[in-house]
């Protein structure tokens, strides 16, 4: 179990963000066995979350003889059919293959298309991975918005958007920040459309999804001013620093909406008295640290008593974003405890 869900494909990693942005086509570098992986992939996980659509992508199919003589030309051929469509712009994305026979890929979409052509870098065979992906995709993605003045809203960054609970996540940070008076201004990247691009430089505050992002917060600090906080909460505790947080950087003051979200979490807890002092365990095999430590936080508030022996009930343990995301793995930890 020596693995991470932030691990695996560079390539994923890239479309997984560009993939969010309507209006346009993602090119895929390389043979035609990379795009096919990545298409059966979102299709499967967005029909998960009742999204039904199929993503725009496009391979450039690279036969035996690109790899030999170059694939230049097919990237160009690609490039130009993709822009022929009613788009606002095209992503165009390496793969290990054209890294090792050193297309110019860079070049090849500095000429004209007649609409912006992205070009992002994620060949991963030299060590890269799906998070490398997403960190470099939305780099590219902001080094083409321009700055602009401040609305007052915040950005959330990064989105895991492959994740099962990605919109109940989403909706319980806007709900947080809706405790201190503040609004969404951008969700960089989930379900926008490339001119929605230009207001990334118009936030007051950035939030990042996890601190795997924090290279892409430091990015955006150095290019638009804007701070960041580092992460979505998880847990108890970590939901009141957030609020905390998010009010220190926008010079809000924190009591009233802490205090009301203690209150809200004390409510939580009493309403689910029946699983106190219940003899547990926690399911770690696919779980990080900042999971399992949200979980023991969660565990010593309702007095469980965790074992490792096989009479234990083995509690599943998710990524508890806020305290909407701890309610529902206490009704997870509820049916297995009374199963």
């Amino acid at each position: 179990m020596n693995s991470s869900r932030l691990g695996g494909c560079t390539l994923t990693g890239a479309i997984s963000v560009t993939s969010h942005i309507r209006n346009t086509v993602t090119v895929v570098h390389g043979p035609k066995g990379c795009s096919h992986h990545n298409v059966s992939l979102l299709h499967a996980t967005w029909l998960d979350n009742d999204h039904a659509v199929m993503p725009e992508l496009v391979s450039t199919g690279l036969s035996e003889s690109d790899v030999v003589f170059g694939g230049e030309e097919a990237l160009r051929r690609a490039i130009r059919n993709a822009a022929a469509r009613d788009v606002r712009a095209v992503f165009v994305l390496s793969t290990c293959i054209v890294d090792t026979i050193g297309d110019d890929i860079e070049g090849v979409c500095m000429e004209e298309y007649g609409v912006p052509v992205v070009p992002i870098p994620t060949a991963g065979f030299l060590g890269g991975t799906f998070q490398d992906g997403v960190n470099n995709a939305l780099i590219a993605l902001a080094d083409n918005a321009v700055p602009c003045g401040k609305d007052g809203g915040v950005n959330i960054i990064g989105e895991m958007n492959l994740e099962y609970e990605v919109e109940e996540n989403y909706a319980e940070i806007a709900r947080l920040l809706s405790l201190l008076g503040l609004s969404v201004n951008l969700r960089f990247v989930h379900d926008i459309t490339y001119n929605q691009l230009s207001m990334l430089g118009a936030a007051q505050l950035n939030i990042l999804r996890s601190p795997t992002l924090i290279p892409v917060g430091e990015y955006l600090r150095d290019r638009f001013d804007i701070p960041y906080v580092s992460s979505f909460p998880l847990g108890l505790s970590e939901t009141l620093s957030f609020i905390g947080s998010v009010a220190e950087a926008c010079g809000i003051d924190e009591y009233r909406a802490a205090e009301g979200e203690r209150a809200r979490q004390s409510e939580m807890i009493a309403g689910f008295t029946d699983l106190r002092r219940s003899h547990a365990a926690f399911d770690r095999s696919l779980s990080g640290p900042d999971d399992i430590r949200a979980a023991e936080e969660l565990a010593r508030a309702l007095d469980l008593s965790m074992g490792t022996d096989g009479y234990s009930v083995r509690l599943p343990v998710s990524a508890a974003v806020g305290t909407a995301g701890t309610r529902r793995m206490l009704h997870r930890w509820r049916r297995a405890i009374h199963a």
